[in-house]
């Protein structure tokens, strides 16, 4: 099995890790889960956190084929506009972006000009599907129960499974958004934890675990088998569902799911310009 190079960035103030996986007899590449820097106080856009891979990317010469999403993000904005501008790559995400745009296009009153086919991105991808970067091959696992959108991308010895798992010490990840379920992320999780134990695990997100002072973005599979609090040896689906449905009715909703969902069902593109040339993003009230 092929054994990717993976460089890992971290956006604190998101808890986010966005991902270079390089093959490593070429210069080909692909990103994943970019951040866009927001400011919601502000309103305002940066791109420092989007501007640390592109320097990657050009002090060594890569060469980017894909900029991939593992779903639409509910607690960052995607750079993956930006990075395509700057540094090219086909764009990437689940055919269930169907799904999600579908019920927030109704949430937010998304206009007629808000296609909701997934055609913002140039490949959606399903259950089997594969694809290469440079001589690396890579294959999708739909992996659903965070939201419908979920993909699994497994790319040599490694998956990059956005925020269907955690660390160990920090379980698995909610299923009270709209269309999220505890039953399907159980039966997800599974394909995750059937693939080889050497497997290397590439988290999205980390909160550090009580008792811990480092942030982790990597495990393996056999760790997680023998681990995870939420899902390792010995728990039922059910069990996991009763744990997993009391835990989510005491979290509270993302700081910014609001902008994120808005701007990441469009594959990171801003809302249309009102007529006074300036771009909106809307505040349901009530509705969640």
């Amino acid at each position: 099995m092929r054994h990717p190079l993976v460089t890992h960035f971290f956006d604190e103030p998101t808890n986010t890790f966005s991902y270079i996986v390089q093959d490593p007899n070429s210069s080909a590449c692909a990103i994943i889960d970019s951040v866009l820097d927001f400011d919601y106080a502000a309103g305002r856009t940066d791109v420092r956190s989007a501007d640390e891979i592109i320097e990657y990317v050009r002090n060594n010469h890569l060469t980017v084929e894909w900029i991939l999403e593992t779903h639409v993000h509910a607690d960052h904005l995607s750079a993956a506009p930006y990075l395509h501008d700057q540094l090219g790559g086909k764009t990437g995400i689940g055919e269930k972006i169907v799904e999600v745009q579908e019920v927030f296009g109704k949430a937010f009153n998304a206009g007629t000009e808000f296609a909701r086919d997934g055609s913002q991105f140039d490949r959606l991808f399903k259950e089997g599907d594969t694809f290469q970067i440079g001589a690396l091959d890579a294959r999708i696992l739909h992996t659903p129960g965070h939201t419908p959108a979920c993909l699994t991308y497994v790319i040599g010895d490694a998956a990059f499974v956005g925020d269907t798992i955690f660390a160990p010490d920090s379980g698995t990840a909610r299923c009270d958004f709209p269309g999220g379920d505890a039953h399907t992320l159980y039966r997800s999780i599974q394909k995750v934890l059937a693939l080889p134990g050497e497997t290397r695990i590439f988290l999205c997100h980390d909160y550090k675990a009580a008792g811990r002072d480092e942030f982790v973005h990597e495990t393996t599979v056999a760790e997680q088998r023998a681990n995870n609090i939420h899902v390792g040896e010995g728990m039922s689906e059910q069990d996991f569902v009763v744990l997993r449905s009391e835990r989510d009715a005491t979290l509270n909703m993302p700081r910014l799911i609001l902008p994120s969902v808005q701007v990441n069902m469009r594959a990171g593109e801003m809302p249309t310009p009102e007529e006074n040339g300036q771009v909106y993003l809307k505040v349901p009230i009530n509705l969640f």
